[in-house]
C-alpha cells in the first residue's frame, strides 16, 4: 500500500505565487485550480508569458480574477520567433493593468533550443523594454551564468527596477552577483528534491529579504506530490522547505517573502 500524501497546509499568513504558467495546466479545470489555490491562502498569482503565442492569453487570464496577474516576454527557447512585431506587442502591453513585469526572458544553454547569439540579442532587447517601461524583470538562466552576468552588467545603471532570477539552479557566482545588485532569487519545488543540495546551498546563502516563492507550475512539483502535475496550491510546501533549510520560523519566512513579492511586483501597494 502506498503512503498517504500529506494534506496541503493552510497558513494564517497569505502567500504570493510569483511564477507559474496557468495556461499550461491540463489535469483539472482552471477554475477548480484557482478555487483550490485560494483555499490554501494564496493571495495573488502571477502567470508568466513565454512565447508570441501566449502573450495575449496571459493578458486574458489576468482579467479572470482581481488576484491574477501576468507578465509579457519571450522565453529564450522561443528567441528565434522574436521580431519587431512581437517586441511592439510586449512594449504596448507591458504597463497594462494586471501586467507586473517583463518576462520570462534570459538565456538557456542547456537545451539550446535557439541560437545562442539570437538568445543574447533578444535578452538585451527585452531588458531595454523593461528599462523603458520601468518594469521589473523575470529572468530564466540555465547553464549560462557568465553571459547572464555580462549582459546584466550592461544594464546595471539603466534598469531601475530589478526583479528575480527565477527557478534558481545556477552557481554561487551568479547568485552573489545578482544578490549584490539587488535581484531576488526565486525558489520552487526543486528545493525539495533529494539531489538538489546545490540549490539548497544557494537558499542558505541568500538573505531571506531577497527570496521569492514560486511553483513554476505545471513543472517541478514539490515533494510529497512529485509525479503529479504541479499547481499553485502546492506553494505551501515550498515555503516550509525554505524555512527548514534556513532554520527560520515559518511565520518569519511567510511574512518576509510576502513583503519581498510586494516590493518587487506591487511597489505601490
Amino acid at each position: 500500500m502506498s503512503k498517504k500524501r500529506r494534506e496541503i497546509p493552510v497558513f494564517d499568513h497569505p502567500i504570493i505565487e510569483t511564477h507559474c504558467h496557468l495556461d499550461y495546466l491540463r489535469d483539472r479545470p482552471l477554475q477548480e485550480t484557482l478555487e483550490q489555490t485560494h483555499r490554501v491562502n494564496i493571495e495573488r498569482v502571477i502567470t508568466i508569458a513565454v512565447s508570441p503565442g501566449n502573450l495575449a492569453r496571459v493578458r486574458e487570464l489576468t482579467t479572470m480574477a482581481s488576484w491574477l496577474y501576468g507578465t509579457q516576454g519571450i522565453h529564450p527557447h522561443e528567441a528565434e520567433s522574436y521580431n519587431d512585431a512581437v517586441e511592439q506587442e510586449i512594449r504596448t502591453h507591458a504597463r497594462d493593468d494586471g501586467i507586473v513585469a517583463v518576462g520570462e526572458i534570459g538565456l538557456d544553454y542547456f537545451y539550446d533550443n535557439a541560437d545562442r547569439g539570437v538568445q543574447r540579442e533578444v535578452f538585451r532587447r527585452q531588458l531595454q523594454i523593461a528599462c523603458d517601461t520601468d518594469r521589473p524583470v523575470v529572468i530564466h538562466s540555465r547553464d549560462a551564468d557568465e553571459d547572464t552576468i555580462a549582459i546584466l552588467k550592461e544594464f546595471e545603471r539603466s534598469l531601475k527596477r530589478r526583479g528575480v532570477i527565477h527557478s534558481f539552479t545556477s552557481g554561487p557566482g551568479l547568485a552573489r552577483y545578482a544578490l549584490d545588485q539587488g535581484w531576488n532569487l526565486g525558489f520552487n519545488g526543486i528545493t525539495t528534491f533529494n539531489k538538489a543540495e546545490n540549490v539548497r546551498d544557494i537558499v542558505r546563502m541568500a538573505p531571506i529579504s531577497q527570496i521569492l516563492l514560486e511553483t513554476d507550475a505545471p513543472f517541478l512539483t514539490p515533494v510529497p506530490y512529485r509525479g503529479r502535475e504541479n499547481a499553485p496550491f502546492y506553494l505551501p510546501f515550498i515555503a516550509e522547505k525554505i524555512a527548514e533549510v534556513k532554520q527560520m520560523p515559518l511565520d518569519d519566512v511567510l511574512i518576509q517573502t510576502y513583503q519581498n513579492s510586494l516590493r518587487t511586483f506591487f511597489p505601490t501597494q
